[in-house]
């Protein structure tokens, strides 16, 4: 190896990006980087002569140690799981895991080791340039992009920490043929309706999309091709289209969704002045004010340091948070908020612990019972200020001592209509709290499908003459929702009929011959079947099987229903049902522990193993609460408890 500066050396000691030996405010330099990799000169020499070529290529050169990928024979079984679960296979995410693993084993991060960008090889970064000022000279769109939008948002030769591999030629000539009946036209002169055009197109291509493929490295270009993964894959996926052409775009995020317990990723696009719109896949491009969400930070994934903000970390910080260390991302929460962006400070006298002046302080959210950080500021003059906040989110102040978060505060919400600050503070007083789920019906959306659905009777088995026994007109809240019918009738065959546009979805019907009566009616299962290329685990026949874990989704928007022929007429005067559900709501037998908030810590008020569809527990009033089933599911949220319903934040 040469010999390197000690700073650079830190960089390459991990062979991955800037680790936590080395100073925050270290920048790389051209010539540091070149020192390490003197092949890397070619670069440059090819780039001679041309002004903005070199420029740029500089511009990739010094930002090279903050990058890193994995090698593909390590990513291999990672890999495999998401080209398993693409377009074109009908693999569920459990069989892809299963059989990526058999074949290729478990991929984990932190046994791979990781390969700097600074190894990269020249000809890699030449092949990248070249094409990147190809669409640049020739698209008539590219007038209007600054060469400051086109070294941060088309140039960059990778996104995150995927593995390297050549994309632009084949992705420039797969889509940029789409926009050639635009090409000539004034209007193609704006970025903006040149990604218009070709989001439409994109948009009629076939996606699969699943929150359960978690995070781990980046899945690279071949996401074009698989079109699988949750928000961040396909947001990858369509930088990498967009670059290929020379529109502006990348990937602006939320570090964690003031309403869940996960980041959430998009895509923005720049139009021909510079403001943003965002973009989904599957949904019509809009301006930064519609995007909605709840979120407290927005930020914009750069290639470059952000220079200016690394700058504010003060130099005799001996410890900053790994987020913050080397900020390659811009804060656009304003951009998204205008004036729903707020400033707020908090005293001293609001925190359980000493704070001393000048301390870093890291404005955090939950994810599940953990405070994650999505801010910072300093303690100054008794107070700490954050800017540009949105509202409606649960959050607190921690240090960062040691390596690990220390909560200073408790949790509070900051109202995002009037900008003040709600604290969930201690209280003595004790209240009755009724529980009926573990996570917020928003994010299920399962409930929301049910409402306009129908029970029907009928002497027929076609249901050509059918009475409406009772029409959905809400969310269901809990698992065992049930319907008392003012008038008992009977009938030989019965059924649920999913609205429009719902799939059908339900988890459990059953139809019972009185008020009281505990044993369900039986009978042959009639209903909608899926096609053969649907998923086999959601066939109607599940809406009887006195599971409510299993579900019908039926292949068809509209139309699906699941019923009983019964052999004989019976009266039916009670009905008991249960929306699709991934496992959130109170179930029977289930041991759940609920948690409260308290100095800056969560308490246990105890462990409950339900007889029904609900629990019961009595906790200090006004808590910030959170429940735990311990037999099974994975989505649980922090609610309080506010006119005797849960609300979830």
């Amino acid at each position: 190896m040469k010999q390197l500066s000690y700073s650079l050396s830190c960089v390459l000691l991990s062979g991955t990006i800037l680790c936590g030996c080395t100073p925050t405010h270290y920048r790389p330099t051209v010539e540091e980087v070149l020192q390490h990799n003197p092949a890397l000169e070619q670069v440059l020499q090819h780039c001679k002569g041309d002004t903005l070529k070199t420029l740029a290529a500089e511009y990739l050169l010094k930002h090279l140690p903050y990058y890193h990928s994995y090698s593909e024979e390590d990513m291999e079984a990672y890999l495999k799981v998401h080209e398993y679960y693409g377009v074109g296979t009908w693999y569920s995410v459990e069989q892809a895991k299963d059989s990526a693993m058999k074949q290729y084993g478990r991929f984990t991060a932190i046994t791979s080791r990781p390969i700097s960008d600074i190894d990269i090889a020249p000809e890699y970064l030449i092949e990248n340039i070249d094409w990147a000022f190809k669409v640049r000279d020739e698209q008539p769109w590219s007038k209007n992009v600054s060469f400051e939008d086109f070294c941060e948002y088309i140039l960059p030769h990778r996104i995150k920490d995927e593995c390297l591999k050549p994309w632009r030629e084949k992705l420039y000539n797969r889509y940029n043929p789409m926009l050639d009946s635009i090409r000539g036209l004034p209007e193609a002169e704006d970025p903006l309706f040149v990604a218009r055009v070709l989001i439409d197109s994109i948009s009629r291509e076939e996606s699969r999309f699943s929150t359960q493929l978690g995070y781990g490295p980046h899945i690279g270009p071949d996401l074009v091709d698989w079109v699988s993964g949750n928000c961040r894959e396909l947001t990858d996926r369509l930088t990498y289209i967009f670059r290929a052409v020379g529109l502006p775009c990348g990937c602006d995020y939320m570090p964690l969704r003031g309403d869940a317990n996960v980041a959430h990723y998009w895509n923005f696009v720049l139009d021909k002045d510079g403001n943003t719109h965002y973009m989904y896949e599957k949904q019509a491009i809009g301006t930064a004010l519609e995007f909605y969400g709840a979120r407290a930070k927005v930020y914009r994934q750069r290639y470059g340091l952000n220079e200016e903000l690394q700058s504010a970390i003060r130099e005799e910080l001996t410890e900053v948070h790994p987020s913050f260390r080397y900020p390659m991302y811009v804060d656009v929460t304003r951009v998204y908020g205008d004036t729903l962006a707020r400033t707020f400070s908090i005293g001293r006298e609001e925190m359980r612990m000493p704070v001393a002046s000048g301390e870093m302080l890291y404005l955090c959210q939950t994810s599940q019972m953990e405070w994650v950080p999505v801010a910072w500021s300093y303690m100054k003059g008794g107070k700490v200020t954050f800017e540009d906040i949105e509202g409606r989110v649960v959050m607190c102040l921690s240090t960062y001592r040691d390596g690990r978060l220390e909560p200073v505060t408790v949790p509070f919400e900051l109202e995002k209509e009037t900008g003040e600050l709600h604290f969930y503070r201690e209280s003595m007083e004790k209240e009755e709290v009724k529980l009926l789920n573990k996570y917020h019906q928003f994010h299920e959306s399962f409930p929301q499908l049910m409402v306009g659905g129908t029970f029907e009777g009928s002497r027929y088995a076609d249901f050509r003459e059918r009475d409406t026994l009772h029409v959905i007109t809400e969310p269901p809240l809990r698992q065992d929702n049930v319907v008392y019918l003012a008038e008992t009738k009977p009938y030989r065959y019965v059924r649920y009929c999913g609205p429009e546009d719902s799939n059908c979805d339900v988890a459990e019907v059953a139809f019972y011959t009185s008020y009281t009566d505990t044993c369900r009616l039986k009978g042959r299962i009639i209903g909608t079947p899926n096609g053969p290329d649907a998923e086999p685990d959601h066939d109607y026949t599940n809406v009887y099987d006195g599971n409510p874990s299993t579900s019908f989704h039926h292949d068809k928007a509209s139309g699906g229903w699941a019923g009983l022929d019964l052999g004989a007429e019976q009266p039916v005067a009670r009905i008991v049902y249960t929306a699709r559900n991934r496992e959130n709501y109170i179930r029977a037998g289930d041991t759940y522990e609920l948690f409260y908030a308290s100095e800056g810590r969560w308490h246990s008020a105890g462990r409950q193993v339900p007889g029904g569809d609900s629990l019961v527990y009595t906790v200090p009033k006004g808590a910030l609460l959170y429940l735990k089933n311990h037999s099974g599911g994975v989505d649980e949220r922090i609610f309080d408890y506010h006119n005797g319903v849960q609300r979830y934040w």
